[in-house]
């Protein structure tokens, strides 16, 4: 009995290594595809090396960024995430959108169009801008994971006029999306992007060319009365195994007319109040608001901080973003919009919520939007 006993034990501990290497081997192989991009090196590399931000082999925050906030561990945020009810995570309603004619847009009117999440497109002063473009209806490496709602995948590559000025806030798939900007690779003029971003770009088959990556602080003279200034958010980043070896960034863009913050990914701190001081006053800022959670505050904005943070930057009016496409946290899918407009009872801060598709027009400071998310189960 003993001997069979062992002979058994003997079996299972061979059968569970051989499946343990081959899942090895095969997650190994799935993570060389194409999408997972292209660490940087060579001369890339060693820019990076050269960088402020670069230290012990990884790019850093400003300050101590915790990945999850004291007094929370990683089971319970895999509980809460996968295993825990969460009522209202997804939509049942499709979600309300419109879908504007832009390839025959006029090109003397500035507007923004929202895709939902943190993609969208602006027309503002004769340039043509998309910022961290998604349109395969997947916020995921793995095919049908992170899934779009229903209603919000109402535009495509083929959609879009040619491009400017793409901007790159971070190279997480829910900002870089291989399928999309595949399909746009030959309507892109420009990409501007953190340092190492654009090793995947470069990878993809975009000309080195155009594609212009910096560090903070740094700054980029698009064109005449158009400058792009690199600045601090206080996330991360990485594709496939690799973390933090590409640099994540905000930028406020300044055009002819306007100033614009294309704020990324970011949890609050106080460099929001060092770029208000520089660039004041910010037209619109665009701010990262869903997806969030308690347990990772430091590296995404919570209501409360887009409100902290929109006064600190000494902004006009305030686009929410970050929300109302996938669902990448455990709050319900309507709730940042939710507690957002309560919270902002006590700012006041002019809202800029347009439903996906809607036209916001960027020359128009008393702009109204309803708050289509009402209603909506």
């Amino acid at each position: 009995m003993k001997n069979k006993i062992l002979r058994i034990l003997k079996k299972t501990m061979i059968v569970t290594v051989i499946l343990a290497i081959t899942l090895i081997i095969t997650t190994l192989l799935y993570m060389r595809q194409d999408q997972f991009g292209k660490a940087p090196n060579g001369a890339r590399l060693e820019r990076i090396k050269q960088s402020p931000n670069f230290k012990n082999g990884k790019f850093q925050n400003l300050r101590h960024t915790p990945t999850l906030t004291e007094g929370y561990n990683y089971f319970g945020v895999i509980y809460e995430n996968y295993f825990k009810s969460k009522p209202r995570h997804y939509p049942t309603d499709k979600v309300p959108s419109m879908k504007v004619d832009l390839l025959n847009l006029p090109i003397d009117r500035d507007v923004l169009i929202w895709f939902g999440h943190s993609s969208y497109f602006m027309q503002i002063d004769g340039k043509r801008i998309l910022v961290d473009p998604v349109f395969s209806g997947n916020a995921s490496p793995i095919p049908r994971t992170v899934k779009s709602f229903n209603g919000t995948d109402v535009y495509a590559a083929d959609d879009l006029p040619e491009i400017d000025y793409l901007f790159i806030s971070h190279d997480h798939y829910d900002h870089v999306d291989y399928q999309t900007l595949l399909a746009l690779k030959n309507k892109t003029k420009n990409v501007i992007c953190g340092l190492g971003v654009g090793s995947h770009f470069e990878h993809w088959g975009y000309e080195k060319s155009k594609i212009i990556e910096r560090d903070w602080y740094e700054k980029v003279e698009l064109d005449s009365g158009f400058t792009a200034f690199v600045e601090p958010a206080r996330h991360f980043s990485g594709r496939a195994f690799s973390t933090n070896n590409t640099l994540w960034a905000s930028y406020v863009l300044k055009t002819p007319s306007m100033t614009i913050y294309i704020g990324g990914d970011s949890g609050y701190d106080t460099h929001y109040a060092e770029i208000g001081k520089k660039y004041n006053p910010i037209d619109l800022a665009i701010l990262d608001n869903g997806q969030y959670n308690k347990a990772w505050k430091y590296i995404h904005n919570l209501p409360e901080d887009v409100l902290k943070a929109a006064q600190d930057l000494k902004a006009k009016r305030i686009l929410p973003v970050h929300s109302s496409k996938f669902a990448l946290a455990a709050h319900p899918w309507d709730e940042p919009l939710v507690k957002l407009t309560e919270l902002n009872k006590s700012y006041n801060i002019p809202l800029v919520t347009p439903m996906i598709g809607e036209i916001v027009n960027l020359d128009d400071e008393s702009q109204q939007f309803k708050q289509w998310w009402v209603g909506q189960k």
